[in-house]
């Protein structure tokens, strides 16, 4: 641990010009914490896109290591929740964001903010998972706890071909959900029904200013975009139904009417993964090892080596990313 070793650094110059680069740090460059971590695996995940991008200004402090998640093993720790040789799990609390994250050989981290990996998961898996998996998890387990059921109709997921979409899209499936996938890329539409999607319809059904009530489609919905889609997504809820909102892939914005709200008792679930506490985390992770197929998994991922992080992000900002990309971090 004592030698340099290679990070992906975000640093930003006197007039606020951001730049990315891979160069060799060592510990010291790392933030404070009580575990470190050797990262064995991590994802490229749309935060991270638009992080190394600078298309949004995720980073708040620099210089800074991105990278939102990783699955590793602990090689040092004065937490007494964890000892040396733990396989562990990072999801959030501004990693990447506001302390130093993933994208180096080496993680330092508060211990409040793992999780054992579950048994049977391995590193590659977890990460191929990764925080957009967790999210979709989270969001599923809000509309249960709202009352939604296989039963009570069908389950619209929009951002459908991205990270939380295709993941959401498998595990509804595998619970008996009927699942309308919302894509802008109807070229697409096979690998969405092989997840286990029966509907496909265009995004531009839900993209554009629609009416304040629309006809009433679906029971729920899992958004990761926002802005008019968001609205659509809740114009068209059945009466009593609900949608789950996690993203803003679309937009911050949400250009909507208390319509549904009102007149259908339609009700918006806000669904954060960055600040959830530990034990709806280790919820949520258990959840994915019984209710996510992993051959299903892994037809949604991808495989890259370290030095292909940063072209994959921007590849993945210009919608040319398609499910999970898992980094192996040895190769």
């Amino acid at each position: 641990m004592q030698e340099p070793f290679k990070a992906i650094l975000i640093t930003r110059d006197d007039d606020k010009v951001q730049s990315v680069e891979t160069r060799e740090i060592g510990l010291a460059e790392l933030m404070d914490g009580d575990v470190v971590v050797e990262v064995e695996a991590t994802t490229v995940n749309y935060k991270d896109g638009l992080a190394i991008t600078g298309k949004a200004p995720v980073v708040r402090r620099w210089p800074m290591v991105p990278g939102i998640d990783c699955a590793g093993t602990v090689v040092q720790s004065d937490h007494e929740g964890y000892k040396e040789g733990d396989q562990v799990i990072l999801n959030g609390w501004g990693v990447g964001e506001t302390h130093t994250g993933a994208y180096a050989r080496y993680a330092r981290l508060s211990g409040d903010w793992l999780i054992h990996r579950p048994s049977g998961l391995s590193a590659l898996d977890a990460m191929a998972i990764g925080t957009a998996g967790y999210t979709s998890m989270l969001c599923v387990m809000a509309l249960e706890r709202y009352g939604i059921t296989p039963a009570s109709g069908p389950i619209l997921v929009t951002g459908a071909n991205g990270g939380v979409g295709s993941v959401a899209i498998s595990i509804l499936s595998k619970l008996g959900y009927e699942v309308v996938a919302s894509t802008g890329r109807p070229d697409e539409a096979e690998f969405l029904r092989s997840l286990g999607a029966s509907e496909i319809i265009d995004r531009a059904e839900l993209s554009e200013p629609g009416r304040p009530l629309g006809k009433e489609r679906w029971a729920g919905g899992i958004d990761s975009v926002g802005s008019h889609t968001l609205a659509n997504a809740l114009s068209m809820t059945r009466y009593g139904g609900a949608v789950a909102a996690c993203g803003l892939a679309q937009g911050a914005d949400l250009p909507a009417t208390v319509m549904p709200f009102i007149l259908r008792g339609v009700a918006l679930l806000g669904v954060d993964s960055v600040m959830a506490p530990k034990q709806r985390r280790e919820e949520a992770w258990s959840r994915l090892t019984q209710d996510l197929d992993l051959s299903k998994l892994h037809a949604l991922s991808k495989t890259i080596g370290f030095d292909d992080i940063i072209d994959t992000a921007k590849a993945l900002i210009d919608g040319k990313v398609r499910g999970r990309v898992v980094v192996d971090m040895k190769k």
